[in-house]
């Protein structure tokens, strides 16, 4: 052992090569010869929505991040989906997931930090012995070791993944005619998508795409990786303000996660959606394109006068950012009778002004890029 590797984790290795050698090879082999039923397809797909959501929206922003509450009915559903989808117990997840959020990034510390390459983020820092299991190791998890369905599904997990992974799909399978045929689909095929689909955001969504609201760790925004990932590809926004419900804000983002839990709070499910103020989030942004242009700009040999141009105008735009969104969180606070068609006036002037000094600052920079080039 010259590397001084780890030692390979042989159950996790195991499932790993066996499910997705299955999905490559058995699945494609039994369509050819034997063929599936419809009901196999369907039931594919609706698990894998099940399994899938129950980590966005379950593991991920519920009980790691905390960015809503919602009723033991949903707890409990995400909780089963989530043991569907084979990556460890809520508690462990999120566990590691914190650790993550503190320190991404850190090789040292964060559990799948992408610093040490596509490989070990996306799957390989799950096939050795990189975490040691310690009594301490769910310390930072304590608030959910207080939540019954969280323990319920930790101390009982294995019994969970088995009647979730073969035993509902076998028994479906029962009903329609064809074990082998859903175990395959609904089964292993479902299960490999959900698992990399996943293991994506922590790989490619620290390496591919933008970074629009901060450049202080790896984390992406990408529109693509959203698509496989049930809205969570936009990465670099949740690693900025990672208490937020949303990870796709727009409302042409792909965030099947978000309106899931949109969806659960209008029928009262689910409540305390934290959002991220947008002035913060505004800002954020902002600074972020001064800070590109001036990286862009500091090595021309106008490169000072011109950026004592953009930073004044920089300055006016933040002025203007802050007098709208102070008079609109007035606003907010007051009784609707308190607000006669003179207010919603001025707030709408001052979005103008906000709007106007922004198009003024994004002109400015389209024009001192242009020459810089």
């Amino acid at each position: 052992m010259s590397d001084n590797k780890p030692r390979l984790i042989l159950v996790n290795t195991t499932l790993f090569v066996l499910t997705f050698l299955g999905a490559a090879v058995l699945v494609p082999l039994y369509g050819y010869w034997q063929g599936y039923q419809s009901e196999a397809l369907w039931v594919a797909f609706l698990f894998w929505a099940w399994s899938g959501l129950s980590i966005t929206a379950g593991y991920h922003r519920l009980w790691s991040h905390k960015a809503y509450n919602a009723h033991p009915a949903v707890q409990w559903f995400l909780a089963i989906g989530g043991a569907m989808a084979l990556q460890n117990s809520i508690l462990h997840w999120c566990s590691d997931h914190r650790r993550h959020h503190k320190h991404v990034d850190d090789n040292d510390r964060d559990p799948y930090s992408a610093g040490r390459g596509f490989w070990y983020s996306h799957i390989g820092w799950m096939l050795r012995e990189y975490q040691v299991f310690t009594p301490e190791l769910y310390n930072n998890a304590r608030d959910l070791q207080k939540n019954p369905i969280v323990m319920n599904q930790h101390n009982h997990y294995g019994k969970w993944v088995l009647a979730t992974n073969v035993g509902l799909p076998a028994l479906i399978g029962w009903f329609t005619g064809d074990v082998l045929g859903m175990l395959l689909l609904a089964g292993v095929l479902r299960l490999v998508l959900v698992h990399h689909g996943t293991f994506f955001i922590n790989s490619l969504a620290h390496i591919w795409g933008s970074q629009p609201y901060s450049d202080k760790h790896s984390s992406r925004d990408n529109g693509a990786i959203a698509l496989l990932t049930f809205g969570e590809g936009y990465h670099n926004f949740h690693h900025t303000f990672e208490y937020d419900y949303r990870n796709g804000i727009r409302w042409w983002h792909f965030d099947p996660t978000k309106w899931l839990i949109r969806g659960l709070a209008r029928v009262n499910l689910a409540w305390d959606l934290r959002r991220v103020p947008a002035d913060r989030i505004e800002s954020a942004r902002l600074a972020m394109q001064l800070k590109s242009s001036q990286q862009l700009l500091a090595e021309h040999q106008k490169g000072g006068e011109w950026l004592a141009r953009l930073e004044e105008e920089y300055e006016h735009m933040l002025n203007e950012l802050q007098r709208y969104y102070g008079e609109k969180q007035r606003q907010l606070k007051l009784h609707k009778h308190e607000l006669d068609r003179s207010a919603r006036r001025h707030l709408a002037e001052l979005r103008q002004a906000f709007e106007q000094q922004k198009r003024q600052w994004q002109a400015l920079r389209a024009q001192l890029h242009a020459q810089a080039v």
